[in-house]
């Protein structure tokens, strides 16, 4: 059937059910929905309800809408633009960056902004620029905002809002969504609908829905005395308002430790009040614990200058005002809290203490909530409704690993919503990390919505170390988001060519036809990850034996470094079930380490380069190695076959064109064997 102009088409996809688990399932064909104009406003007509008569009438459509105009929904909305796909971001604030406008409440940046590297690689340098999205314009990077180290969230805003006007993206501000729902159409992608209603009763329709709102209601803990509390989002930023105060501080996060050194130096003292310890990141490796730009109660903790550190249930806590002092009752874990009748005390009376020398007999002046965000669901109604994950991972919205509801088909996560599936092991709830997550989102929903497939470059096998080697030492994605996205190396041809596809999400490779459109004979996945015991609360990772050097011992690296898994056939998602513990991909046929490097320049002939080309070499069974034009005639004279580099560059393909009577001689003389 003759293609349609787009222009006359909603770009939509049948759903093809394919034989790989319901999480895995995706659809590759483009097909027109109906014969209503994309972008334009759709006449309000009868929508097919679940029991096929319901009426839906909505305003507007778009195949893709996007909710919140964040660093994430922005990046979004560049991937959506440049693909010219029929979309619109919908935002609450009156600008781009809402959230940056009110956070951090002390308004300094934690995300570096390392402006020189000593290179002149776009590509390697925004490994080291935290702040910055993807784009093809180089003026829209952070470093030419600001020449702080931690920028201020201002500079932020303002990139932010410079980012959408300079790229022309499509976005509506001042539109506050307030319910999502869907409605069933059997033409639609996922058979139904999204409706969206803004704060005038607006509605809004669409394939596609793409939730970018980020984390950011506050965690507010359910404790008796929670009105003697002030929370970190209401909290006075006037150090003034501390002077000679004694103030307690509940949280353990980035946001408790940076409202502590903002008013250290006014208070009496502070005390720091939360259930888990103090993780920090440069023991952890994970960019959302501890920074040390925020540690500087730390020190006066340990130096006993008064501060201190506490560990204790916030949960179990109830709060006492005694003539505007303010007394905690803590209560260990498996102790019930007393209820309300049961705990008849005098209100004059501070409570009583379990022991003379209690951690917090003392009272405080001021006590400040700063647990931390969640994730806002109450715009979702029934037919909509988000499961949230469990424990701590409680903030989060529960997704598949292509970025998709695991109960609505068709609602997509972007940005820090999408953190459940890194909590704790990859940058995927900061720009950093999930500018990429975004852009390998856009790829899948191309391949599911468009039948475009994932981007791929297919050169030769002889180019295949060469490529490699280069992605090691300049690839930005999987570096930032390591263990999380890797590049997929797909075998054809009989090993005689590759397709390479970068940054692709690890944990879907047992979809990878499904999702992204590439299949093959042979794969290989290269990913860069830490050693499996090298961090961790408690550890000591400035150890004397926390490197090595010798490419003998590179499975013991312990620094993030090169890991590559070459599979004679796709494993299945039963084998990634399977797979060891602390392992990102089951056991593959060949398993080869790349020795750290103390410069992450992974260029050394001997410990770098040699061993990856053994380890292609011994997969492929193939020889990889480069030779003078002496050496391919030689081998073709005495070889009936020749390595692969001397059969496309010296002989280009052709090889000799011998006589019988050549050829009989050769054979006798011992040339030719």
């Amino acid at each position: 059937m003759a293609a349609l102009p787009y222009a006359n088409l909603l770009s939509v996809v049948l759903l093809v059910v394919a034989a790989v688990p319901p999480c895995l399932q995706q659809s590759s064909h483009d097909v027109p929905l109906a014969s209503i104009q994309a972008g334009e406003d759709i006449p309000k007509t009868d929508s097919l309800g679940k029991d096929g008569d319901a009426k839906q009438a909505f305003d507007v459509y778009h195949d893709y809408l996007v909710i919140g105009a964040g660093p994430s929904g922005l990046q979004m909305g560049f991937y959506l633009e440049r693909a010219g796909r029929d979309y619109l971001i919908l935002e609450r604030g009156d600008g781009a960056g809402t959230f940056y406008k009110t956070y951090p409440r002390h308004r300094k940046l934690i995300s570096i902004n390392k402006r020189n590297t000593g290179k002149t690689n776009k590509e390697f340098n925004m490994r080291h620029d935290w702040n910055s999205l993807l784009s093809d314009d180089d003026s829209l990077q952070i470093r030419h905002y600001s020449k702080e180290f931690f920028p201020q969230a201002d500079i932020l805003v303002q990139y932010l809002h410079d980012y959408a006007t300079k790229l022309k993206l499509k976005v509506q501000y001042s539109t506050d969504v307030k319910g999502v729902s869907r409605v069933a159409n059997h033409t639609a992608i996922s058979n139904h609908l999204f409706i969206l209603r803004d704060q005038n009763n607006r509605t809004y329709a669409c394939q596609t829905l793409i939730v970018a709102t980020g984390v950011w209601v506050p965690n507010v803990p359910d404790i008796k005395g929670l009105e003697h509390t002030v929370g970190y989002e209401d909290m006075s930023l006037d150090p003034d308002d501390y002077e000679g105060k004694t103030v307690l501080i509940l949280g353990r996060g980035n946001s408790a430790f940076e409202t502590a050194d903002h008013i250290m130096h006014a208070t009496n003292l502070i005390h720091m009040f939360a259930r888990s310890r103090v993780r920090l990141s440069w023991a952890t490796h994970y960019v959302g614990d501890l920074r040390a730009i925020n540690n500087g109660l730390l020190d006066t903790y340990q130096l006993k200058s008064l501060d201190a550190v506490l560990e204790a249930n916030v949960e179990k806590l109830k709060i006492l005002n005694v003539s505007g002092k303010l007394y905690l009752d803590v209560y260990d874990d498996d102790e019930d809290i007393p209820e309300e009748e049961e705990t008849e005390r005098d209100p004059n009376m501070p409570p009583k203490m379990p022991v003379d020398n209690f951690a917090v007999r003392d009272p405080y002046d001021v006590i400040i909530r700063a647990l931390g965000f969640k994730f806002d669901n109450s715009i979702f109604d029934e037919s909509t409704a988000v499961e949230m994950g469990r424990n701590r991972k409680s903030k989060y919205p529960t997704i598949k690993h292509n970025y998709e509801s695991s109960t609505v088909p068709g609602m997509f996560f972007a940005g820090t919503c999408t953190h459940s599936l890194d909590f704790r092991k990859s940058a995927g709830g900061f720009i950093h990390g999930f500018r990429y997550t975004a852009r390998a989102m856009s790829h899948l929903l191309e391949w599911r919505n468009h039948g475009v497939p994932w981007p791929s470059v297919s050169l030769p096998t002889t180019q295949l170390l060469s490529t490699i080697v280069k992605r090691l030492n300049e690839g930005s994605g999987f570096y930032q988001m390591f263990s999380v996205l890797g590049d997929i190396i797909i075998l054809k041809n009989g090993g005689t060519s590759f397709a390479y596809l970068e940054e692709f999400p690890i944990r879907l490779l047992p979809a990878l036809p499904k999702v992204a459109g590439h299949d093959g004979e042979q794969f290989i996945v290269v990913a860069l990850e830490y050693g499996k015991n090298f961090s961790g609360p408690g550890k000591d990772i400035f150890r004397s034996d926390r490197a090595t050097g010798e490419a003998s011992d590179a499975h013991n690296s312990n620094f993030l470094h090169p890991v590559f898994y070459h599979y004679n056939k796709l494993p299945t998602e039963a084998d990634m079930l399977a797979r060891p513990e602390k392992w990102i991909l089951p056991r593959p046929n060949h398993l080869h380490h790349t020795v750290e490097d103390f410069l992450t320049s992974f260029t050394a002939p001997k410990s770098h380069i040699l061993p990856i080309r053994r380890f292609l070499e011994t997969s492929l069974d193939t020889d990889l190695r480069n030779f003078f034009a002496e050496s391919c005639f030689k081998m073709a004279l005495k070889y009936r076959s020749v390595p692969q580099e001397c059969e496309e560059h010296y002989l280009q393909g052709q090889g000799l064109m011998p006589t019988a009577n050549l050829y009989e001689q050769a054979v006798k003389s011992g040339l030719l064997m």
